[in-house]
């Protein structure tokens, strides 16, 4: 038993997978996918969120589609830090949300050995960068861009567009405040 266990150890890489995207692109539901085939590999699993995310769920995340995980809700990035310390596998969404110290919490997760999942949205929506989420991009080892379905023209869509009339950056979602867009038709709105 040792020996196995001193292998698993020597075998043990972190990283850094980074899933990013629009609106109503599959970015949680594909965090869930992961994060599930973790578990049927008993890895053990620490799933976080903003304590600002509670449009479905105070404690779960939760997809569009109703899929959910339970997680711990933090207000803070140094949470995760000291609550992961024995997972193997560390997973966030909404990252978009936490504050900038979420890049060196994942970092340092990584450089401990640990398997990190981040979930966000990389762009607001104004399309612009999107809180830490270009941070977390530059530092990650995989990144898989997610898309949605254009809602206007069935094309594939990248950008957010916000249906409410509100100018703060962070405004908690679902279908009657967000639809997804194409780049064209993003912009073609944008100027009215």
């Amino acid at each position: 038993m040792f020996i196995e266990n001193n292998l698993h150890e020597q075998c043990r890489h972190g990283g850094i997978e980074v899933i990013c995207g629009s609106m109503f692109s599959g970015k949680t539901e594909e965090l869930i996918r992961r994060v599930k085939r973790a578990q049927i590999a008993r890895q053990k699993i620490c799933i976080f969120k903003p304590t600002i995310d509670i449009r479905y769920s105070h404690e779960d995340v939760v997809s569009h589609n109703r899929n959910t995980i339970t997680a711990i809700p933090v207000e803070h990035s140094r949470l995760i830090l000291r609550m992961s310390k024995e997972a193997d596998v560390v997973a966030v969404d909404e990252a978009q949300f936490f504050d900038e110290g979420i890049v060196e919490v994942c970092n340092e997760l990584a450089n401990m050995g640990k398997r990190v999942i981040i979930a966000g949205l990389d762009m607001d929506y104004l399309g612009h960068p999107f809180g830490p989420m270009p941070s977390l991009l530059a530092i990650a080892e995989e990144v898989y861009k997610t898309r949605a379905i254009c809602m206007r023209c069935g094309g594939l869509a990248t950008y957010s567009y916000r249906l409410a009339d509100n100018n703060q950056q962070v405004l908690l979602g679902e279908q009657g405040e967000y639809m997804p867009l194409c780049r064209a038709c993003f912009q073609e709105l944008q100027k009215k």
